[in-house]
């Protein structure tokens, strides 16, 4: 089987690596090929663009693009244009896949002051750039019966380490109010993209990638202060997260016989201040 994941940044790269562990052939298209690492077959591609030829024994595409900005025409562009382009290269050359899945975002749901979300909760982004999102997901939902979506939350691990940065520079401000916040660490990230594909049996066409616990972003900022050996940040004003104010039930995907490994923001965090040679307490 040969997969194909058009856009073989981070999250793709660590997917791709999945994939080959499992015996498969992977292809990444990436602007810099070159730094994709053995075993992914790193060939140099522009979604935005003419695309190379699709090998024909392709099964599995996995669409893992990301806007060079946060503006609403570099999300057009790598979003919407980029999934059209993928559909069209497929077309070109006659293939087709058994899954396209689409990596997708939280973000279109916008806010829900606080409310759960899940696969069938109407999808209101707030912004444009989750707008754009969200086209890109019915542009290939429409276009394929082999499409799917995962909507990820927000991702950290290696390389993502956006609050600890925060803490460790002193700048971290933890709300007044409670603000619900979700995430999942790369890692389960890349293994879902994995699973989903691969699965036997019929899948949904969405599904929503959270770690089992959404969780007051303050609660956070304390468990990693503590881990850090740093004092609480201060109490003070602060602007809503891009993610909106909600809490993501990933119980879909789960149902499917997916494990998280690292199942709330605590194992995954510790995971990653151990790489840093931080250690537990």
């Amino acid at each position: 089987m040969t997969v194909l994941i058009a856009g073989c940044g981070d999250l793709g790269t660590e997917a791709g690596l999945r994939f080959a562990a499992r015996g498969h052939r992977v292809v990444g298209w990436r602007r810099s090929a070159e730094r994709l690492p053995r075993p992914i077959e790193g060939v140099a591609a522009d979604l935005t663009g003419t695309l190379p030829a699709v090998p024909p024994d392709t099964t599995v595409v996995v669409i893992a693009t990301a806007a060079g900005e946060r503006t609403e025409a570099a999300y057009r562009a790598a979003y919407v244009e980029g999934t059209a382009n993928v559909l069209n290269a497929l077309e070109r050359d006659g293939v087709k896949p058994s899954r396209i899945l689409f990596v997708s975002s939280t973000a279109v749901y916008g806010d829900a002051d606080g409310g759960f979300v899940t696969e069938d909760t109407p999808a209101d982004p707030a912004s444009p750039t989750g707008r754009m999102v969200l086209e890109a997901e019915q542009l290939l939902l429409g276009r394929s019966a082999a499409g799917m979506v995962l909507r990820l939350s927000g991702i950290y691990g290696p390389g993502r380490t956006r609050l600890i940065d925060q803490l460790t520079r002193g700048t971290a401000v933890r709300p007044a109010e409670p603000q619900w916040t979700n995430r999942i660490h790369r890692d389960d990230a890349a293994a879902a993209i994995v699973h989903l594909t691969t699965a036997v049996g019929q899948p949904a066409p969405v599904y929503l990638g959270s770690d089992v616990l959404p969780v007051d972003l303050g609660e956070v900022l304390q468990f990693l202060a503590l881990e850090l050996g740093l004092p609480e940040p201060p109490t003070g004003e602060t602007v809503t997260t891009r993610g909106g104010d909600k809490r993501c039930d990933s119980a879909l995907l789960r149902s499917t016989g997916f494990d998280f490994t690292f199942p709330t923001y605590r194992e995954g965090y510790r995971s990653v201040l151990a790489g840093r040679g931080v250690r537990h307490g």
